[in-house]
């Protein structure tokens, strides 16, 4: 891969080790609207357009994957107005992708517990992964009504009625067969996470996946995020050894 260029004005003298999968908690559209006298549904919509270019521009730079954090479990305790509106941006959204995912071939994805959404919803998310999972670009991934400890406990249970069918047993129970019954199964684990907004925690998020990952925190709100604070994230990547628990000489 050739080198990228950051910005306008320069450009990178060596090459760049580009992650294979990105992951990105959106935070801090609420707050951009605010700043603007908008209602915070303003700045969510605002947030799916920069979603919609950052998948365009993170595929150019060489990600494979790309995992965003859209509607948590817990986001249904926002106000009800708030949760509506973000129930109509993602059906909107999801209606639209379909043309999307095909136009720019990519797969997309939907993780989280879908049984806590409207029938016409988790339709849409059939629809849309069967229309294009055998797509070869990026790999998109969205987290709605997502939570990981709720992805934890679902696979465990899982797992518990599977043993005892005596599909597997005890033994057969190691990190490798419990990835399996996660929801990313057969996505890699993210190599870095993006938070914006400068808040710095995981808020419930890819907790099992995210175990050697690297953490990059940015005050930039996700209204405004663009190409060039994807590129800074990568070069802070770039500076970072991930030792994955071993000692390096």
């Amino acid at each position: 891969m050739p080198p990228l260029s950051l910005g306008d004005k320069r450009v990178m003298s060596k090459e760049l080790n580009i992650p294979q999968h990105v992951a990105i908690i959106l935070d801090g559209n609420g707050r951009w609207a605010k700043k603007r006298m908008m209602p915070r549904n303003y700045g969510h919509a605002k947030g799916a357009k920069t979603v919609e270019q950052i998948c365009e521009d993170a595929y150019k730079m060489g990600i494979k994957y790309l995992t965003v954090y859209a509607f948590s479990t817990e986001n249904w305790k926002r106000p009800q107005e708030e949760v509506d509106a973000l129930m109509k941006l993602l059906r909107d959204y999801l209606s639209e992708c379909i043309e999307k995912a095909n136009k720019n071939d990519m797969v997309i994805r939907v993780i989280g517990d879908k049984t806590g959404l409207s029938d016409d919803i988790r339709e849409k998310i059939d629809e849309l992964w069967e229309a294009s999972k055998n797509n070869t670009g990026l790999n998109f991934t969205i987290a709605i009504n997502y939570g990981s400890r709720d992805e934890i406990k679902r696979a465990v249970k899982c797992i518990a009625q599977d043993t005892k069918e005596n599909k597997i047993t005890v033994d057969d129970i190691d990190e490798s067969l419990i990835s399996q019954y996660l929801d990313t199964k057969g996505i890699p684990d993210p190599d870095l996470l993006i938070r914006t907004s400068g808040e710095q925690r995981l808020s419930n998020y890819l907790l099992w996946q995210l175990a050697y990952t690297e953490f990059y925190f940015t005050d930039v709100l996700w209204p405004d995020f663009t190409k060039k604070d994807l590129e800074q994230a990568v070069e802070q990547y770039n500076k970072r050894e991930r030792k994955f628990g071993t000692v390096k000489s």
